[in-house]
This record gives structure tokens, sequence and C-alpha cells, in this order.
């Protein structure tokens, strides 16, 4: 599984040999041995905690120096995080299944009775960036929903990787499931991404999560279905009618908690009718801890805000960095994050309840949140357990994917020898 040497297309076909078989195991696999399998993982990732730390401080030690600060977070493994990563495995293990809920019934007039129910996906490809529990996150998911599947991290991440890919597999193999159910590609050699990308035989939906040069890549290429996940260059809005102290500290946690992640504020737009007033209130809750950009109207409130480019406004920090914008009213408000957005996730801050009803329906995002940080837009913080990404398409899944959002349906239908006429 992990030799470099092997050729890309042979192995993603092994790979997806594999996965179709484990997928079809666990198909009809128990709730209890899938549940037991995601115990027995976060145990095994207890167990191999100094293992893990070793592994993830090769994968750090890798790009020192070559990368951001903000990189490196994501990169980072803690004993926290690992603890978290576990935690995670034995929350998903207490959700209901989703395989076989009965989304529908209804009866036909010549009696048949049909029901629409959920069945898993089958085999997905997993493609992502830096963060290593990531590939927890998504392997616990697609084995609760009853999917096999096959990861690609990136290539930072890879010592880090095989060690959680262990630990999962040890899960199911304590539960008497197919291994093979949770992959990882072996190689870091570019072309297996373009021949996941293309197995169509073998994968039935691929995933991407990290940032644009990524998601257009697996647009552009893919013959296998995908549902995509763009990182966000989330906007907080401060209307008129805010609490401008608790708008502050909530765009101060939505910015500042972890800038590394897809749900940081990156932009902060502030309305003309309150900017002399936020402005320095902002300057100073951020301190020194936050770069900020503006346009001229924020640059000549506060003249410790740098002036902003144009590149700024669409710009994806993942850093102590910050665009600061005013504008002149909702109407303007929405239509410059709806220029500037990716429509990951985008806030409002308002006291004024119509307002906020027209920011949440006025912005095309997959998530839109009213006087909160932008930090919750997470599977986890939705009561998901955990999440394999926010989906920002429209079609299938929206916002956090989690274990519904990973199944499909199909249709059973009952009757007693009808026969049509």
């Amino acid at each position: 599984m992990n030799d470099q040497t092997q050729d890309p297309q042979i192995h993603i076909a092994t790979l997806g040999r594999n996965a179709r078989k484990a997928a079809r195991g666990l198909m009809s696999a128990s709730t209890d041995a899938k549940n037991t399998a995601l115990r027995e993982a976060a145990n095994a990732l207890r167990v191999a905690t100094p293992e893990l730390l070793a592994a993830n401080a090769e994968d750090v030690k890798s790009v020192e120096g070559t990368k951001p600060d903000s990189f490196i977070d994501r990169l980072r493994l803690t004993e926290d995080r690992i603890e978290g990563m576990a935690a995670a495995l034995e929350q998903i293990a207490e959700l209901p299944d989703p395989v076989g809920r009965s989304l529908a019934t209804f009866e036909r007039p010549n009696g048949l009775r049909i029901e629409r129910v959920a069945v898993p996906i089958g085999v997905i490809g997993m493609i992502y960036e830096s963060r290593p529990n990531v590939g927890a996150d998504a392997s616990a998911l697609c084995l609760k929903s009853g999917n096999a599947v096959i990861l690609r991290g990136g290539s930072e991440s890879r010592h880090s990787t095989r060690v959680i890919v262990d630990c999962m597999r040890a899960g199911l193999k304590a539960a008497g499931l197919p291994e093979d159910a949770v992959q990882t590609v072996g190689t870091t050699s570019r072309d297996a991404v373009a021949a996941l990308l293309k197995a169509d035989e073998f994968v039935d939906l691929v995933i991407p999560r990290g940032g644009r040069g990524l998601v257009e890549l697996v647009r552009d290429q893919a013959s296998v279905p995908t549902l995509l996940h763009l990182d966000g260059n989330c906007h907080s809005y401060v209307h008129e009618s805010a609490d401008l102290d608790k708008a502050a500290a909530v765009i101060h946690n939505a910015k500042l908690r972890r800038t590394g992640i897809c749900g940081a504020t990156e932009s902060i737009v502030v309305d003309r009718a309150v900017a002399e007033q936020f402005i320095p209130i902002l300057v100073r809750i951020m301190g020194e801890d936050c770069e900020l950009r503006g346009d001229e109207e924020s640059v000549a409130i506060n003249s410790s805000i740098t002036q902003a480019t144009e590149a700024d406004w669409d710009t994806e920090y993942l850093d102590t960095i910050a665009s600061v914008k005013v504008v002149g009213g909702l109407d303007e408000a929405i239509a410059w994050v709806e220029e500037h957005s990716s429509h990951h996730t985008d806030a409002i801050m308002a006291e004024d309840e119509e307002a906020a009803r027209r920011f949440l329906t006025g912005i095309d995002s997959a998530i839109v949140m009213h006087n909160a940080s932008t930090q919750f837009a997470d599977g986890g913080e939705f009561g998901m357990g955990a999440e394999i990404g926010i989906a920002t398409g429209k079609m299938h899944a929206r916002g956090p994917v989690g274990l519904e959002q990973l199944c499909s349906f199909k249709y059973l239908v009952h009757g007693n020898g009808q026969m049509r006429p």
C-alpha cells in the first residue's frame, strides 16, 4: 500500500477493486459491528498516540521553513488533538445509523406499497490537503454510513495519515469487518490523483476538500461524480443595528480562534452608519494579533489599517490577516458578499430581525449565520459528530456533509402478484 515505486494507474485500480469488495461487505454490516469498529479504532488511536506524534513530527519537520505558520498549525497534531479525533469516532458511534432509514412510504391505487430507503453510496475517494484529522473523520463517517473510502491526503501529511489509517483498519479487523473499507493512496505521485479521478469503474463519488486549486483540478479532470468542498473566504457583516461590542467579540473569535480552518472569517464588512464607531473597537480588540487591510474609508477612520488591494477582497488568508470593507447599507453588503464570497459561510451581526432575515435569505451560501461566529461552520458543531467537508455546490448535499449526506437511496416495491396492464 505504501510502495512509492508502483505504477499509479495499477495502484489505484488495486485500491479500487479492494474498496469495491469491502463496500459490498459493509453494505449489510450491522450497526453494532460498525459501532464496535469505531470504538476500537478510537482505542487504537489513543494507544498509538506516541507513534502518531512521532510520525506527525516527521511531517512537520519536512515543511518547516517552507510553509506559513497557519499551514503548520493545520498539519500539527498534539495529544489534545489526537484525543479529539478519538472522541469524534466515539461520538459518531453514538449517532443513529443512517443506513436503512425509511425516507418515504406510499401506496399506489393498484395496491403496490413503495418505500424509499437510505443506502450507502458505495466507494468514496477523499482528496484533502494538510489536515491529518480529516482522514480520521472521513474514515469514520464513511464506515458508519456503510461506504468504503480511499484517502488521498496531502503528501506533507503522509506519515501521520499512515498511522491513522492503520488505527482505522485495526478497528475494522476487531469488529470482523473488511479492513479494506479504509485505504490510503500509497504514493505521493500526482498521477495517482489523476487516476483516482478517472476510476469510475471502482469509485462512486470523489470529495475534494481544500483550496480553489484543488477543487478546480477535480472539477476539470474528474469523470467520477464529485461533491465539491471549496474552502471559504468567509464574511462577517456588521449591520447598523448591531451591538458593536458583541459584534467585535464575535468577529475576534470568527477570525482568530483558529485562522487555518475553512470557517475562519477572512473579510469584515462594516455598515457606513456605524463605521466611525465600530472600526476603532475592531482595531482595539484585534490588537497586534491580526493585520487589517482595508478600503480607503476604513484606512481614513483608523490609520493602523493598511491599504487593501483588489486581490484582498477574494483572498482566503488562513492567517492572522483580515480585510475590512465599508458599505452603504444592507443591500450593498449583500451585493458585496455575493460578489466576493466562495459561498461557504457568511454571517451578519444585527439586532434588527428584519435586516437579519433579508441577509439570511439574500446570501446564497451553504451556511448563513446571524449573530454567531463563522467558526461554528463545522459538522461536529451541527451535531453530526464530524464532517467529511462543507459542500458548497447545490446538488445532493450542501453545507456540512455528515452521515445522512453520505447516503443515497433506493426504492423497495412490495406487491402481491400485481401485473401491469
